[in-house]
């Protein structure tokens, strides 16, 4: 569980300095814009490995280490996966220039919020709710922290054309086929298709 909680305070500890605009803007004038990018994306993805690292440990230890507190009805494992489908399609819109990227504003955000509350719902160990939970909560925070900022949408997205709107869904099917098919088992041990 150490591990885990690690990654998290790494990963979401980097991450807040973007909630921090001064904090963020005093970084970028000491490291320069491209410096503190760097900086940030090795941060978070090393924050990350060492979150999958860990939560790919504490499967290994359900019932011991990673006590069951509920276990979650047949139905949910289906909604979960239903849940999922848009929150690909969010997180690829979150990097192509389309409309659905303008309307939803935000769609890492809502993406994030999507995969972990579908993710709660289908998984009852104390290692998925500290996981899931602590996405959740974050992903609530920044959202109202950008709300504040009344940081919107990237102008140009509005007249993005209906093709990156196809681009984006098509990728974010993909994404999540590979996801269903190989990626979970991968990165955390545990195959979604038997």
């Amino acid at each position: 569980m150490m591990t885990l909680v690690i990654g998290l305070v790494m990963f979401f500890g980097v991450h807040l300095i973007s909630t921090n605009r001064e904090l963020r803007d005093g970084l970028v004038a000491r490291f320069s814009e491209p410096g503190f990018k760097i900086a940030y994306s090795l941060l978070s993805l090393i924050g990350f490995v060492v979150i999958v690292l860990g939560y790919h440990k504490m499967q290994m230890f359900v019932g011991s280490k990673n006590p069951v507190l509920w276990y979650p009805p047949a139905w949910t494992k289906p909604v979960a996966f239903l849940a999922i489908i848009p929150a690909f399609v969010f997180l690829v819109a979150a990097y192509v220039p389309s409309r659905i990227r303008f309307y939803l504003r935000h769609p890492m955000i809502l993406a994030v919020k999507i995969w972990a509350l579908a993710h709660l719902l289908a998984n009852g160990t104390v290692a998925a709710l500290v996981l899931f939970s602590s996405f959740l909560a974050f992903a609530v925070f920044d959202r109202i922290s950008l709300k504040r900022s009344n940081v919107g949408a990237r102008p140009g997205d509005a007249q993005a054309s209906v093709a990156n709107d196809i681009i984006v869904v098509l990728l974010g099917l993909a994404l999540y086929a590979v996801m269903l098919k190989w990626g979970h088992a991968y990165l955390i041990g545990k195959p979604l298709l038997t």
